[in-house]
C-alpha cells in the first residue's frame, strides 16, 4: 500500500489551487463542498470556475497572475492544475521545502497525496484510489459501490450518532453495544430512517434500549417492484430490501436473473398466475403475507414491473394495513415504460402522441369489456397489458369503433430481455404476422403513431 487512507479536515482553512480550467474546477468542486478557503491563482479563469467560487458567503480568493512561492503561506496544501509542466514542478519544488502536501493532477509522481473516488452519503464517505494508476478504474469501482450503499445512508449514521452516547451509558459491555448496533443498523429500525419516518425509528429505538436484550418479533412486508425483466433496471432500495428478505413470495413475471439477487437462504415461494392457472387465489396470498410478517420474518412479496400498475399491489398491502402489519412500498419500473425504451419506442411525442392510456388485455372474468370509445384518439398511445390472447378482439374492436385499420402496432415479447422479440404492423394484420410465431406470455402491445419510430429509433 503506497498511500495512507486519511479523512483531512480542511473546513475554514485554505487550499491553493494554482490553474482555472476545467481541471482546476474539479479539484476546486471537491474543496468547495469541503468547505476549505480557496485561494486561486492563474492568469486566466474560466467562467465556471469564477462562478463556483464566488457562488456563496464562503470567503474565496481569486487572484488573475502567475503562480508565486509566497502562494504557498498559511495553506494546508496545495493542488497544481496548470497544463505546464515546468511551473508544476516548481510548485511541487516549493510544496516539498516546507513539507506541505501537494497534488499535481495527472502527474502522480509528482503528489505527495492524490484524490480518490468519492461516495458521498454525507456524514458517511467512502473513498477508492488506485493510487494513481487508473483513476477511471477507480471511478468504476466507485460507480459499482454507489449501487449498494443507499443514499439515506448519510441520514442513518447522522441518527445513530444522535443515541450513541444513551447506548453507551446503557451497554456497558463493548461486546453487548456492538451486538446492539448491528441489530439496529440493519434491521427494522433503520428502514425506518430510510423512509424518512425517523420519529418512529426514535421511538423503536428507544424501546429497544429500555429491553436491549429482548429480540424484536416484528416482521414487516417489501411489496416491491421487480421491473420487466432486466435485473439492471432494479431500484437500489428493491435490490437492499431483496438482500434482507427472510422469505419471498414471487410472480410469474419475475424473471431469473432477477430472483438470482434474492438474499441465497431466503424461502422462495411461488405464487404465480397463469391463464387458467393461478397457484393460489389471491386472498390466499395476501394472507400468507400476514402470517408470515406476524412470525417476526422479513417477507418480500417480489411482483413484476410495478406493484400498483395492474399488479394488485393495493389489495395486498390494503390487507395488510387492516390487520396493522407494518410495510413498505418500493415501486418498479412498469413493463409499458421499460418495454418500450428497449423496443425504441416512445410513449409520447410531440408529433405523434400527447397522452397514454395503460389498460388491461383481460379483465377479472376473463372478458376484454372496455370504453372503446374513449381509445379512437389518433394523438394518444394506447398500451395493452396481458393481451396476447385478446390480441384478435382487441384490434377488431378498435377497428369496430371507428380505429383506422392501418393504426400502427406493435407487440413486445419478453421486453427488456435477452429474449425479447419485436413485431410492427397494423391492426389489421398484427395477428396475422404472429400467428406462426409461437410468441408466448409476457407480451405489451403497443398501439399509436408513436410505432412508426421503431426503425429510426431501435437502438437495442
Amino acid at each position: 500500500m503506497n498511500y495512507l487512507p486519511i479523512f483531512f479536515d480542511i473546513t475554514d482553512k485554505t487550499c491553493l489551487v494554482v490553474g482555472g480550467g476545467d481541471v482546476a474546477l474539479h479539484k476546486c468542486q471537491l474543496l468547495h463542498k469541503c468547505q476549505a478557503k480557496i485561494k486561486l491563482v492563474s492568469p486566466a479563469v474560466s467562467p465556471a470556475v469564477r462562478a463556483l467560487l464566488n457562488s456563496d458567503n464562503q470567503t474565496h480568493i481569486i487572484e488573475e497572475r502567475e503562480y508565486h512561492a509566497n502562494d504557498l503561506k498559511n495553506c494546508v496544501l496545495v493542488v497544481a492544475a496548470t497544463d505546464n509542466k515546468t511551473i508544476n514542478q516548481r510548485i511541487y519544488n516549493d510544496a516539498i521545502k516546507i513539507n506541505l502536501p501537494i497534488n499535481v493532477v495527472d502527474q502522480p509522481e509528482l503528489c505527495t497525496f492524490i484524490f480518490p473516488s468519492v461516495i458521498d452519503r454525507h456524514p458517511i464517505t467512502v473513498a477508492v484510489s488506485s493510487g494513481g494508476n487508473s483513476p477511471i478504474l477507480a471511478r468504476l469501482l466507485r460507480a459499482r459501490l454507489e449501487t449498494l450503499i443507499p443514499a439515506n445512508y448519510g441520514k442513518l449514521a447522522t441518527f445513530a450518532g444522535q443515541f450513541r452516547e444513551a447506548v453507551k451509558k446503557k451497554i456497558t459491555s463493548a461486546v453487548d453495544r456492538r451486538h446492539f448496533w448491528e441489530k439496529t443498523l440493519q434491521g427494522p429500525i433503520a428502514e425506518l430512517v430510510f423512509s424518512n419516518r425517523v420519529e418512529e425509528a426514535k421511538k423503536a429505538l428507544e424501546q429497544s434500549l429500555a429491553n436491549p436484550s429482548a429480540s424484536s418479533s416484528e416482521g414487516e412486508v417489501y411489496l416491491v417492484g421487480a421491473g420487466p425483466g432486466d435485473p439492471d433496471l432494479l431500484t437500489f432500495r428493491a435490490l437492499r430490501l431483496m438482500q434482507q428478505a427472510d422469505i419471498v413470495f414471487h410472480d410469474n413475471l419475475v424473471s431469473q436473473p432477477i430472483l438470482d439477487l434474492v438474499r441465497k437462504d431466503a424461502k422462495r415461494v411461488y405464487v404465480g398466475k397463469e391463464k387458467s392457472n393461478h397457484t393460489l387465489p389471491q386472498e390466499k396470498i395476501n394472507q400468507l403475507l400476514a402470517d408470515h410478517a406476524r412470525q417476526g420474518l422479513k417477507v418480500l412479496r417480489l411482483k413484476g414491473g410495478d406493484p400498483f400498475i395492474f399488479g394488485r399491489g393495493g389489495e395486498e398491502i390494503e390487507e395488510l394495513a387492516e390487520q396493522a402489519i407494518r410495510f413498505q412500498v418500493v415501486p418498479g419500473i412498469t413493463a409499458a415504460s421499460g418495454c418500450a425504451a428497449y423496443a425504441g419506442i416512445p410513449l409520447t411525442h410531440r408529433d405523434y402522441a400527447q397522452s397514454v392510456r395503460f389498460l388491461t388485455g383481460h379483465l377479472k372474468d376473463g372478458s376484454i369489456n372496455l370504453h372503446w370509445p374513449e381509445l379512437l384518439d389518433t394523438e394518444q398511445t394506447l398500451v395493452f397489458y396481458m393481451g396476447l390472447t385478446g390480441l384478435q378482439e382487441i384490434c377488431s374492436k378498435l377497428i369496430e369503433h371507428g380505429r383506422d385499420p392501418r393504426t400502427p402496432v406493435a407487440l413486445i415479447e419478453k421486453g427488456t430481455m435477452q429474449a425479447q422479440r419485436v413485431f410492427t404492423s397494423t391492426l389489421k394484420d398484427i395477428s396475422s404476422l404472429i400467428k406462426n410465431e409461437n410468441v408466448k406470455a409476457p407480451t405489451l402491445t403497443i398501439v399509436g403513431n408513436v410505432v412508426t419510430l421503431r426503425d429510426k429509433l431501435n437502438w437495442l
